[in-house]
């Protein structure tokens, strides 16, 4: 345990002292963890059941003249093998659109994922995972003003912008490779630890055919670790190292998982943490699990001298759904696995 304790706190100060100004960046939520597909394909399946379904959104700036508005979805499940007790493989599907600006700047993605498991022994699992996507993005012009439209004296919206798009909608390719590794000492202590990459074929992204803009590839770390602390809690503490090109995003958190009720059929628990993103950004978090479902909330509360414009320092709203399935299984079909 002592080990384990040290492993995440040298994670989290390694976050802390490398991370350099957060500039922006690809789709990103304050709950990464759950939203675990479009963080690190190789987390497709690593949880506690066997079906999974998951909703987000995100809704940011809202009171400033471009809110950006991010919704997701996805789906993923565990393929357990007959013959072996030593691996098993996952499959997943997840979508997510997200809208900016005046000029409703969007991208809308869909991808498939899967990964593959290997069980070391009864505490220890690495997973290799894998993701491929369409993507599409896009703009409308008509309601951007343009310094071509101001004729001297006043502002003119009939005049032409001067500007002269190849297209208003571009389409790619998605990409993506992660790993992870589990160790899981029981079902309240353990502790992933992972890495993912995306844009990995480097698709251009420009709206002129005549330059070169590709994205470059978006790589995280994440650690995530639940510890047991007494029957009726348990303390999580997360982290994400973002990197992109010259962009940076770390955030670091804590939540305290309270167990209101362990009677079979009505557990209940109520998680309640605190989060810091490097840019400036405070994220109180409060979310309920009760048996299979679970809702979990955050506000950002926005520190950078960006939003000391507003009459108060406004952020995000985020908001996660989980709904699990565990099948019950035949006793002799039935396979003890030790991670799960």
């Amino acid at each position: 345990m002592k080990n384990l304790i040290y492993i995440v706190l040298t994670i989290l100060a390694m976050n802390i002292f490398s991370s350099d100004k957060l500039v922006g960046q690809d789709l990103h939520y304050s709950q990464f963890y759950n939203s675990p597909q479009t963080t690190n394909p190789a987390l497709t399946g690593i949880f506690k059941g066997d079906q999974r379904f998951m909703g987000n959104t995100r809704d940011q700036w809202r009171w400033v003249p471009v809110p950006w508005f991010t919704l997701g979805a996805a789906y993923d499940q565990k393929f357990l093998p007959k013959k072996s007790e030593k691996y098993f493989w996952s499959g997943g599907i997840n979508f997510f659109h997200d809208r900016q600006g005046d000029s409703r700047l969007n991208l809308s993605n869909l991808n498939i994922s899967g990964s593959y498991s290997r069980i070391l022994n009864a505490q220890n699992i690495i997973t290799a995972g894998a993701t491929v996507g369409f993507s599409t993005r896009g703009f409308a012009p008509n309601d951007l003003t343009w310094d071509k439209q101001w004729n001297g004296v006043t502002f003119n919206s009939g005049l032409g912008s001067g500007e002269n798009f190849d297209t208003e909608r571009i389409y790619f390719l998605e990409t993506g490779l992660g790993l992870n590794y589990r160790y899981q000492r029981s079902s309240r202590t353990k502790l992933d630890l992972g890495v993912g990459a995306f844009h990995l074929l480097r698709p251009s992204a420009g709206f002129y055919n005549n330059e070169d803009q590709k994205l470059p590839i978006n790589v995280n770390f994440t650690g995530i670790a639940s510890f047991y602390v007494v029957d009726i809690l348990d303390i999580q503490v997360h982290a994400l190292q973002q990197m992109q090109d010259a962009y940076r995003e770390t955030i670091i958190g804590g939540l305290a998982k309270l167990y209101v009720s362990q009677k079979r059929g009505k557990e209940t628990q109520i998680h309640i943490g605190m989060g810091y993103r490097t840019a400036g950004s405070l994220i109180p978090t409060l979310a309920i699990e009760y048996n299979q479902y679970y809702v979990g909330a955050n506000y950002d509360i926005d520190g950078t001298n960006f939003n000391t414009i507003e009459d108060s320092r406004r952020g995000a709203l985020e908001i996660h759904f989980r709904y699990t399935i565990t099948n019950v299984k035949p006793l002799k079909e039935f396979k003890v696995c030790p991670i799960y």
